[in-house]
């Protein structure tokens, strides 16, 4: 949902906006992997 708007602006952006939407979705992908080792997406 947060990746479109930047999808459809991208030949405007730049580098720097591509870098930026990296680093996003690096923090996302660290958090997944902070709560699938704390077991916070297990069903019990």
């Amino acid at each position: 949902m947060f990746l479109y708007p930047w999808a459809v602006a991208f030949n405007q952006l730049g580098l720097l906006a591509f870098i930026e939407a990296l680093i996003f979705i690096a923090i996302l992908v660290v958090a997944l992997v902070y709560a699938w080792r704390k077991g916070a997406l297990e069903w019990s």
